[in-house]
């Protein structure tokens, strides 16, 4: 249990420092008009005016509003390479990306159940107490036990489709989609124990 506990310090201490330098910049107060008329708009078609997402779309509603910001800057530099999303972000000037992330973030998250008990589960296990085995650490270390996360470097992941989890923890593994933390964490996780996860996440409110 050391290695757990003292990976979630980790993770814990460098959300603090990231939070810190991601929030300072957006000193005003977001514009929820402004995000309610680009999500309206611009990210209905796959996301939902609610935000609530079309498969295999993640759902926003509920999502942290900084997180939102950070992703779409990297979709609009390149960092987190989308074509789609690219384009989607390219006309949005910061403070169009926080707004929107404001207006999801106030948005009633998705309610949704997990499908397979079974896998979930077994998911449930891995979420609360990790892999001892393997060192893969309680995801609610740093996603939070209802899976709401806890700060705009660990985002909400409740309610998520167990195909588009999976498919993130695959990319994570590979290193497609960076994040340090998450290809260190997804890395140890054969197939089974991602799809176990994914089931169980699903299914958080």
């Amino acid at each position: 249990m050391r290695s757990f506990s003292g990976f979630a310090l980790m993770a814990l201490v460098y959300a603090g420092a990231t939070v810190a330098a991601d929030s300072a910049p957006a000193a005003a107060k977001p514009d929820l008009a402004r995000g309610k008329q680009i999500a309206s708009s611009v990210c209905v078609a796959c996301h939902g005016a609610d935000g609530v997402g079309t498969a295999p779309n993640p759902n926003l509603a509920g999502q942290d509003a900084y997180y939102i910001q950070r992703q779409l800057t990297a979709f609009k530099s390149g960092a987190r390479p989308s074509p789609i999303m690219q384009g989607m972000a390219a006309g949005l000037s910061p403070e169009d990306m926080l707004a929107v992330g404001a207006y999801y973030s106030s948005q009633k998250p998705a309610q949704t159940a997990a499908r397979d008990k079974a896998l979930a589960d077994r998911g449930q296990k891995i979420w609360r107490a990790g892999v001892k085995a393997t060192a893969v650490p309680a995801c609610a270390g740093c996603h939070g036990a209802a899976g709401r996360g806890m700060s705009a470097q660990f985002p909400a992941i409740a309610g998520q489709s167990p195909e588009l989890l999976l498919g993130w923890l695959k990319a994570f593994a590979s290193g497609e989609r960076p994040s340090e933390i998450m290809r260190v964490v997804a890395s140890k996780m054969n197939e089974a124990d991602m799809k176990a996860v994914a089931e169980y996440a699903s299914g958080l409110r």
